[in-house]
């Protein structure tokens, strides 16, 4: 099949829902990657999409690979070494035998490594920090564990390092971080406010009880100590990046290949152990999210969204920029934020538009993805550690959470943004 044939705009459409499709409800329990990947060989194999255009589409991922992973090397170094078993005991201690508070504990954790270490580090080092500490406690994990979860995203546009998914947006156009806060803060505040609350009242019977107390705390050792290193030193490496405008990705990868390797130099041990507990499919999934990107673009649809937007911009800014950060607060959850961002940041560049309407699909695409599980990387990431747990949340159960979550924060952001 040529790209040239009539046909072919759709066929490369139906290819990419499809796989779309597929990950999101994962026929046969078969993982999110091998959909996103076959998706994509398919574009590729069908001539819909020229191999050029998809190693291009790849390469354009490149920061997003290395910053992933060095998050995943610090995340499995830390649970290795028992720092977020220590951590969880320090919690549990704190929440002086109250499920409520140590939930408190827990969604102001969530919040401060959101805002300065990207909701994919959240849910990457802290998912598994949060599930020790409701095993220590001797309570229901869930409730605690969807705090994590939740908070990942709704604080994940306080700072433009707090969401990948803020850098592809606005690419070279990145707003100064005086102006950023200006216009960010009041609604991120509102966000977090919002999410906590909701969530307080959905988890209030699991929450009434009380939680397992007098527990000793355990000795962290060298290895522990440097991980935690590590993650500190991680954190003002990427604001520094940050402000010099320095891409994230391999200053992260840097820091995660850093501790591991200072970790297994004190211990004396070789890699393959650690390597072994990385969820390595990620990667696969976001190049192939990448490729269906690409192949999307060729069928035209962001360039008639583009003109459609400008041409609603004319009748109303304020009334369209509320429209396009609901509308793809929903579409994250058809497609998943990283390839949303990056369909929505073609139409920013193709319809110029104005800053109101670009500021609300940023908060779209930040919070939008708290209605499902497949919403956004930051919660697929989150699924994959509790399934390394061998703990399991289904698409329903999450969306049950979802529908009551995500929709109030979002409207209230939205208020707070265009005020």
């Amino acid at each position: 099949m040529s790209i040239a044939t009539g046909g072919a705009p759709v066929a490369a459409l139906v290819i990419v829902l499809a796989a779309t499709a597929g990950v999101v409800v994962r026929p046969w329990r078969l993982p999110e990657a091998v959909w996103a990947v076959g998706g994509a060989v398919l574009l590729v194999v069908s001539g819909l999409l020229p191999r050029s255009a998809a190693l291009a589409a790849i390469g354009r991922g490149t920061d997003v690979y290395l910053f992933l992973l060095g998050m995943m090397l610090l995340s499995e170094a830390a649970r290795r070494e028992e720092l977020f078993d220590w951590l969880a005991v320090v919690a549990v201690r704190r929440a002086g035998g109250s499920a409520r508070q140590l939930f408190v504990l827990i969604y102001a954790v969530g919040t401060l490594v959101t805002v300065f270490l990207s909701n994919d580090a959240a849910a990457v080092v802290l998912t598994p920090a949060v599930f020790a500490a409701a095993r220590a406690a001797e309570a229901e994990p869930l409730p605690f564990l969807f705090a994590c979860a939740f908070v990942a995203n709704a604080a994940s546009f306080v700072l433009p390092i707090s969401n990948p998914a803020n850098l592809v947006l606005y690419g070279n156009h990145m707003p100064p971080l005086p102006v950023w806060l200006g216009r960010f803060l009041m609604p991120s505040a509102v966000s977090v406010a919002a999410t906590f609350l909701v969530l307080l009242l959905v988890e209030r019977r699991c929450l009434s009880g009380r939680i397992r107390t007098g527990i000793p705390q355990p000795r962290l050792r060298t290895g522990g100590w440097t991980a935690l290193v590590g993650l500190v030193v991680t954190a003002l490496v990427l604001l520094g990046a940050s402000a010099a405008g320095i891409a994230l990705g391999l200053p992260t990868c840097l820091c995660g290949l850093g501790t591991v390797v200072v970790v297994l130099l004190v211990k004396r041990e070789a890699p393959w152990a650690l390597a072994r507990g990385i969820s390595w499919g990620v990667l696969p999934l976001v190049a192939g999210l990448f490729v269906l990107v690409s192949g999307l673009d060729r069928t035209g649809s962001p360039a008639a969204l583009a003109g459609a937007l400008h041409r609603a911009v004319q009748a109303g800014t304020g009334l369209t920029a509320l429209a396009c950060g609901v509308g793809l607060a929903l579409l994250c959850n058809l497609a998943n934020n990283l390839p949303a961002g990056l369909v929505a940041a073609q139409v920013v560049a193709q319809g110029r538009l104005p800053r109101p309407v670009v500021d609300a699909l940023l908060v779209g695409v930040d919070l939008g993805p708290n209605l499902s599980i497949t919403g956004s990387l930051a919660t697929l990431l989150w699924l994959a550690a509790l399934r390394r747990d061998g703990l399991d949340v289904s698409f329903r159960h999450f969306l049950a959470h979802g529908l009551l979550v995500m929709p109030p924060a979002l409207l209230l952001a939205l208020a707070a943004l265009l005020r």
